[in-house]
């Protein structure tokens, strides 16, 4: 999928981009040292002027870059390397994707809800079960969860909504596994596990606006936790 184009027929540049070009300037600026650490996140998305979750990003895509190394519970801090780097095109920064997923994944799970048979209810128990025997595998979750999200598209009936689940979960790109890989833990998926339990009981139950608000509460609850760590 082609980026949006601007005024002058030019693709418009990632937030993500944009924002990790402005703490490359940064780091020059404030002469940061190969090495030293950057400040907090929250002190260099007020600095920024910019959300936590868009600093999050542009920092993934620049430890991505080999500008800088995430280095969980301790900090940020600047790689032995000239500046400025190219920062890696991605395709949809996580936050993007979590926002796009919040709108249609809702509202997939709410027809569901109204139309979805006992074998399609079926499938959605066995992909829950899935993730629950797995939980401590990460990839066998998260094909579980994959399962999960295509079977409730599976169940309007609707192959469009399909295509729609399969292209936001094969887009995610090296951005969000990077997230994942320093901010998802154990705790998060354990926390998951009755939010799909939910989102199952209400499309069993044929009640869409409860499915709806299970969905959406749950993937709010992903955004929340990768956005504050």
């Amino acid at each position: 999928m082609k980026k949006p184009n601007g005024d002058n027929g030019t693709p418009e540049p990632r937030l993500y981009r944009v924002v990790a070009e402005r703490v490359q300037q940064l780091i020059q600026d404030e002469k940061i040292a190969p090495g030293a650490r950057l400040p907090a996140e929250r002190e260099l998305s007020a600095k920024l002027s910019v959300s936590r979750a868009s600093l999050r990003e542009a920092l993934i895509a620049l430890e991505l870059g080999g500008v800088v190394e995430v280095r969980g519970g301790s900090g940020v801090y600047v790689c032995e390397r000239p500046l400025p780097a190219e920062v890696p095109e991605t395709g949809p920064g996580p936050f993007e994707v979590l926002a796009a997923r919040r709108l249609i994944e809702s509202e997939i799970a709410a027809i569901a809800a109204k139309v979805a048979t006992a074998a399609h209810v079926d499938a959605i128990l066995r992909a829950v079960e899935e993730m629950e025997r797995h939980h401590e595998d990460r990839a066998s979750n998260e094909q579980a969860d994959r399962n999960f999200h295509l079977a409730i598209a599976r169940a309007t009936g609707n192959t469009a909504f399909v295509g729609v689940i399969e292209y936001l979960w094969n887009n995610r790109g090296s951005l969000w596994h990077k997230l994942k890989e320093h901010y998802q833990t154990e705790e998060l998926r354990l926390e998951t596990l009755p939010d799909h339990r939910k989102i199952l009981e209400a499309i069993a139950a044929h009640d869409p606006a409860g499915a709806r608000h299970a969905m959406r509460a749950h993937l709010e609850r992903v955004t929340r936790t990768f956005s504050r760590g």
